[in-house]
């Protein structure tokens, strides 16, 4: 039996104001929300155009245009003189005109991802590494600790930011995602205390707790770490691993000062606590910073372990990163991981061996190019949302911006019916805490950001009638 909807239905589903502008737009995104959250089910016969106008007092020409829209985008399959149904697009159809659309097909901008785009760079690198390829044909292909030239490039890259580093101190990974579960699955056992920030890298929480591990989490203030309760959170825990990120750190934007980590390495060692340090972030400052050295600076036993990736600094798909640590526990990572994927592609490794011979021109042209869409964030943000709170980070990818209410995940539902996909806190902290928080990266380029904060605004001023109240608040003077 064919199940349809009416007008007046389908009209109740949407609940989208009348003010709402423009109108065609929000009510084919809206549509296309309740489709990919299954609350309006797969092949449903959607009403007659007239007949939804109708019920929504608005003209035929407007539901028109929105159903145009749905159909181009792959959401309405429609016969002619038979009526439309609702439907899932086919993995190439084209969710929107914008090229910055999540790779997924749903047509949202990605503002939940901070990952920015390749570096001009990257064609270079790659002709090189193309040149270079067929020199290593009559090898197996494949080295559990990586490829020699990068290793050392690497602790090269290390000994540049005052931290001695030799080769056989390096692991080469499938991205700092891949290294943090190498070092979880090492390291953390069931029930085992993890203390971790929070907020903090999902991910790194996520391969926390596929180990069973018991997060302890430690909160951030706005002004930095409070290394007393870091330290009373290792001391009572009685943790043997922490996961930190000192360096711009994800998603607040803080950094950690030098004595800061020197106090940080000095608790770890009073409670015999194993630092995992993720410094995906740390060649990516914006505004002149003081030089800091890398945590590990401050070791001296051995207990500081640091993950690198070249994902933020030249291209996520590279899918490259690293571990720094001693050279027994590399051989014993490199053990574990050969029973899981071997070795990081070879070629991938060529690439960013020649990138790091270029660190310096990468690190200018991502001031360049996350600086300025940084101030295009920002200047919609005043202008647009002037009651969001927030400090604008000295250097990483995103702003940390705080509501007057626990709002974060309903006001994310309401940005996708305006085409935006949020990252709201909840996902950065333990046990659905942080509905206070957004994370607002500023990551991709300043037209299509701007346009995505603007949307933002959108969906604020239409917040009471899509269940989203209280979400303004005033903005923090930002720092220099």
């Amino acid at each position: 039996m064919e199940r349809h909807l009416s007008g007046p239905q389908l009209a109740r589903l949407v609940g989208i104001s009348p003010e709402a502008r423009p109108y065609y737009r929000v009510l084919a995104e809206t549509v296309r929300t309740l489709i990919l959250d299954g609350r309006l089910p797969i092949r449903v016969r959607m009403p007659a155009e007239r007949h939804l106008a109708q019920a929504l007092g608005v003209s035929r020409t407007t539901v028109t245009t929105a159903y145009d829209r749905l159909r181009e985008q792959g959401y309405l399959d429609s016969r002619q003189g038979s009526g439309s149904w609702t439907a899932l697009p086919g993995p190439g159809a084209q969710g929107t005109e914008n090229p910055w659309v999540a790779p997924d097909g749903d047509g949202l901008l990605p503002l939940h991802s901070a990952a920015p785009a390749a570096t001009g760079l990257l064609p270079d690198a790659i002709a090189a590494a193309t040149e270079a390829y067929p020199r290593y044909g009559l090898g197996a292909g494949y080295d559990a600790v990586g490829l020699p030239p990068l290793r050392e490039a690497i602790a090269a890259r290390y000994g540049a930011r005052g931290l001695a580093t030799r080769p056989d101190q390096i692991l080469v990974t499938l991205g700092a995602q891949h290294a943090i579960h190498l070092l979880m699955t090492l390291l953390a056992g069931q029930g085992d205390p993890v203390v971790v920030e929070s907020p903090t890298y999902p991910h790194g929480l996520d391969a926390a707790r596929m180990r069973g591990a018991r997060l302890v989490p430690v909160g951030i203030p706005d002004e930095g770490w409070d290394l007393e309760l870091m330290s009373c959170a290792m001391r009572q825990s009685a943790a043997r691993l922490a996961y930190v990120i000192p360096d711009f750190q994800n998603p607040t934007g803080l950094l950690m000062a030098d004595g800061d980590r020197a106090a940080l390495v000095g608790a770890a060692r009073r409670y015999d606590t194993t630092l995992v340090v993720d410094e995906s972030w740390a060649e990516l400052a914006i505004d002149e910073v003081p030089a800091i050295s890398p945590l590990a600076a401050f070791d001296t036993d051995s207990r500081v372990i640091s993950i690198g990736s070249a994902s933020k600094l030249w291209w996520g798909g590279l899918r490259i990163g690293w571990i720094r640590g001693t050279a027994a526990l590399i051989r014993r990572l490199a053990v574990l991981r050969s029973s899981v994927d071997i070795a990081a592609p070879l070629f991938e490794q060529l690439v960013v061996t020649r990138l790091f011979e270029r660190i310096e021109e990468t690190k200018a042209e991502r001031r360049r190019t996350l600086g300025a869409s940084r101030s295009a964030l920002v200047e919609v943000l005043r202008a647009e949302l002037p009651e969001w709170r927030f400090t604008v980070p000295r250097g990483g990818g995103s702003l940390w911006v705080r509501l007057d209410a626990p709002v974060a995940t309903p006001f994310a539902d309401a940005a996708a019916a305006q085409g935006v996909r949020l990252a709201p806190g909840p996902w950065f902290g333990v046990d659905g805490t942080l509905e206070r928080y957004l994370r607002l990266p500023f990551t991709m380029p300043p037209r299509p950001l701007a346009d995505a904060a603007r949307r933002l605004a959108m969906a604020r001023a239409l917040g009471s009638s899509l269940g989203v109240h209280g979400a303004r608040a005033a903005p923090l003077t930002p720092t220099l």
